[in-house]
């Protein structure tokens, strides 16, 4: 999985060059060793773990089988696919989640493509915050992307009223499908932040991960981020908080007792001053497992 955005240099290596294996030839556990061998010398986190996975796409099994017939010969169709996934891998630099079409958050598997940001484990801190909400709240998913908080949330707390929205139509056709495919009542909006939004229950939390990386760090990006995620979805102003300047007064206008946000490295305190500064009298920063704060919870002292 790539790294949170802003946070990790690309640095990989450069990759050693095309493929030199006839296609239809080998087995399952020859591809494994061929494509980990490849990743590993490209520079990948995972080289072992994401050969295993593209391969299991490829023959159409899950990972626990490949154990159970490495010998298992490919078949020419196989061993194509096999080689289109190498190369996404190791040239284009397309994450696993893109190539496959599918990644996991929370107990869901969801659809990606490059319209949405692929779900990182860090946006579970907000899924976190979500459970923690009283019977029958309402919940609005800023900036929804995928649809993966909202759709996490009614799947864990059914008893919640979630809402969900997204600027970008794209990403709203991405996060209603994953609604058909998981039977979800999520409601979704196009709209900015909470513009537009019918009355909404109380109490009320709004919860978002918003753009936040700093326009410069482009170059900064892994290649599966800056290539293949949508720039409308990473960047968010040359600090990286221009859209959370305007989502907590948003919120708190529109009657939020309690509001959370995702940010980057060194982002945490500048978003909690900015969280009080918009009505929201406490604030409190949770950090991810790296130790980094990556959300600031803001509560306006009702009941949320």
């Amino acid at each position: 999985m790539s790294p949170a955005p802003g946070e990790t240099p690309a640095g990989p290596a450069a990759d050693p060059g095309p493929r030199a294996h006839p296609v239809g030839a080998g087995t399952v556990g020859e591809a494994i060793r061929r494509l980990a061998a490849r990743f590993a010398a490209t520079g990948l986190d995972s080289p072992r773990l994401d050969a295993e996975l593209l391969v299991a796409d490829a023959i159409g099994a899950d990972r626990a089988r490949l154990f159970l017939s490495p010998d298992r010969a490919l078949t020419a169709e196989q061993a194509a696919r096999i080689a289109d996934h190498e190369d996404g891998r190791a040239v284009r630099r397309a994450s696993v989640a893109h190539l496959l079409g599918v990644r996991g958050f929370r107990h869901l598997d969801l659809r990606v493509d490059g319209r949405v940001l692929v779900p990182r484990p860090e946006t579970e801190l907000l899924v976190e915050v979500g459970l923690e909400l009283p019977a029958g709240a309402t919940v609005v998913d800023v900036g929804t992307g995928s649809g993966a908080i909202a759709l996490a949330l009614e799947d864990e707390r059914p008893d919640l009223v979630v809402h969900a929205t997204d600027v970008s139509a794209d990403a709203l056709d991405v996060a209603r499908r994953n609604a058909e495919d998981h039977g979800s009542r999520v409601v979704f909006h196009e709209a900015d932040l909470l513009d537009g939004l019918p009355p909404l229950g109380r109490p009320l939390a709004v919860l978002s991960n918003p753009p936040y990386v700093p326009d410069g760090d482009l170059a900064s990006l892994p290649p599966e981020v800056a290539g293949h995620d949508p720039h409308l979805a990473l960047f968010g102003g040359p600090d990286g908080l221009d859209v959370v300047r305007r989502l907590l007064p948003a919120a708190r206008a529109r009657g939020a007792s309690l509001v959370a946000v995702e940010i980057g490295r060194g982002q945490a305190e500048a978003t909690a001053e900015l969280a009080r500064a918009a009505g929201f009298a406490t604030t409190e920063i949770r950090d991810d497992l790296a130790g980094i704060g990556r959300v600031v919870v803001g509560r306006a002292g009702e009941a949320a």
